[in-house]
């Protein structure tokens, strides 16, 4: 669900936390337009789905230590004005700890080093598609579109075309996550 603000009110970010907060069971984005976008719960396999990537994106992470795993409820502030969740996000934890305290609790302003959306079977592919190069426009150094339906995932780079990869088995995280590979065969 779409929520049309502008003209009639503009939140600024603590009033969007602040509601945010107010209601919890929501996943509320905020895009670039200033429109609110009330996202429904995810249904079972969507569920499982995504719970396998943070598991397998957190697993990496803690044994690596260069950087911070954060899941689908927590809002990054972009430099565009949106407030996205992606379903998995990483950040280098030296970005990370440049931030206050104050800065870490609310929606953090930065955009992930990393980010995956898993597609579910009601989003849309043009919608998702422009919230990963939203996330590109606005720092995120690699981002995976996973689309378990048609077995596809979406690669995007800074300064490289959008790869295309059909039913792989895994994909690489190289050269930003070294030595990670998100095993596609535990999700699809």
């Amino acid at each position: 669900m779409v929520l049309q603000l502008r003209p009639v009110l503009e939140l600024t970010d603590q009033q969007l936390y602040d509601f945010s907060q107010l209601n919890r069971d929501l996943r509320i984005e905020r895009n670039a337009e200033g429109e609110l976008i009330i996202m429904p719960p995810t249904g079972g396999e969507t569920g499982r789905r995504n719970a396998e990537i943070t598991v397998q994106v957190g697993v990496w992470a803690r044994g690596e230590g260069t950087g911070v795993i954060f899941d689908s409820s927590t809002g990054f502030h972009l430099s565009n004005g949106a407030v996205r969740s992606p379903d998995v996000a990483w950040v280098r934890r030296a970005r990370l700890e440049s931030l206050s305290g104050e800065e870490r609790r609310q929606f953090i302003p930065l955009c992930p080093d990393l980010v995956i959306e898993l597609r579910s079977t009601t989003d849309s592919l043009s919608l998702l598609q422009g919230k990963m190069q939203e996330y590109l426009d606005n720092g995120a150094q690699l981002g995976w579109l996973i689309d378990p339906e048609q077995r596809r995932v979406h690669i995007y780079r800074q300064g490289i075309a959008v790869e295309v990869v059909e039913n792989p088995e895994a994909v690489s995280g190289a050269p930003l996550l070294a030595g990670f590979s998100l095993d596609l065969r535990q999700v699809w």
